[in-house]
C-alpha cells in the first residue's frame, strides 16, 4: 500500500498528515479554517485518498497554518510514491462548477514548478483568504517534487472558483498516481528517475 504517515511540528504549527494514495476518499480534516477543511475534503473525496489531517495551530496564522498543512501533506505524498515505479506520472483535468470553470495539469517530475493563473476578486471566502491559494499549491509543489499549472477559463464566484481549483487539481493528480499495469516496474522517464 502507498501510505504515510508524517507529522510536522515547529514554532508556529503541529500538524499529523496520514496518507493512503489506494484508499477511497475516506478523509477526517481538522485544520481550524473551516473552509479550508471543506476544499482538503473536496480532494480527498476527488483524488480518492485517504486522508487525515489535524492541525494545532500556536500562533493563530491562518497562512502559517496552509504553507504547512501544505508541505506536510506534500512530505506525506512524496514519500507514499517511494521511487514511483509504475506511475502514469501525468494528469490533467478540466473540471466546470456553476461558472468556474479550471484546467489542471500535474505531472510527478521530481521537479519543484507551481503556477497558479486564477483571478479572484475578493480578499476572503468564508474564513479563507484568498491570497493561500497560490501559495498553498506552491508549498505542495516544492515538499511533493510536483510540476503544478492550475489556469482559469472562466469563472466570477470565488467560492466556486476555488472549489473547482481543489477537485480538478485532485482529479489530475489521481490520474498522475494512478499505476500503469503495463510498465508497473517501470520508471516514467528516460532518465530512470523521478
Amino acid at each position: 500500500m502507498r501510505q504515510c504517515v508524517k507529522i510536522r511540528k515547529t514554532a508556529e504549527t503541529e500538524i499529523k498528515v496520514e496518507l493512503n494514495i489506494d484508499g477511497t476518499g475516506v478523509h477526517n480534516i481538522k485544520t481550524g479554517i473551516n473552509f479550508f477543511n471543506h476544499m482538503l475534503e473536496q480532494f480527498a473525496y476527488h483524488a480518492g485518498f485517504d486522508l487525515n489531517i489535524e492541525v494545532n495551530s500556536l500562533d493563530k496564522d491562518n497562512h502559517h497554518i496552509v504553507e504547512d498543512t501544505a508541505l506536510t501533506l506534500g512530505s506525506a505524498l512524496k514519500e507514499a510514491l517511494g521511487d514511483k515505479k509504475g506511475i502514469v506520472r501525468y494528469g490533467e483535468k478540466i473540471l466546470p462548477m456553476d461558472d468556474a470553470l479550471i484546467l489542471s495539469v500535474v505531472d510527478v517530475s521530481g521537479r519543484v514548478f507551481s503556477k497558479i493563473d486564477v483571478s479572484l476578486s475578493d480578499e476572503k471566502t468564508s474564513d479563507f483568504e484568498t491570497v493561500l491559494l497560490p501559495h498553498f499549491f506552491s508549498s505542495l509543489a516544492q515538499a511533493a517534487l510536483l510540476t503544478i499549472h492550475i489556469k482559469m477559463l472562466d469563472g466570477c464566484d470565488t467560492h466556486h472558483i476555488i472549489e473547482a481549483v481543489f477537485k480538478s487539481f485532485a482529479r489530475a493528480l489521481k490520474t498522475a498516481v494512478t499505476l500503469d499495469e503495463k510498465n508497473i516496474n517501470v520508471i516514467p522517464s528516460t532518465k530512470g528517475i523521478l
